[in-house]
């Protein structure tokens, strides 16, 4: 993740962390070896269109995650906007 997806839309970005990038590339490795220890069960609800976080993300999940299960649904960053009806299906299934 770079500082620019954290600057995206933002309308003042003196208000976001310079380091916020930095940041997130040091939790990232940390998270996913957590996914693979605990054998937690992972649902990823993905967008195909997210210029933010790809469907590269998903695989990550799917990867690192013994008991995971990815959904990919047509739709953008705000995936809850336009698709909440699928995703809570998802959740609920």
């Amino acid at each position: 993740m770079t500082l620019r997806q954290h600057l995206h839309g933002v309308p003042d970005p003196s208000v976001v962390d310079p380091d916020a990038g930095e940041h997130d590339r040091a939790l990232y490795p940390k998270v996913h070896e957590w996914l693979r220890l605990s054998k937690v069960p992972v649902l990823a609800v993905w967008r195909c269109n997210d210029e933010i976080f790809g469907p590269a993300g998903a695989a990550a999940f799917l990867r690192d995650a013994l008991h995971a299960r990815a959904e990919l649904l047509d739709g953008g960053h705000f995936l809850l906007e336009s698709r909440l009806a699928e995703v809570a299906g998802a959740i609920v299934d």
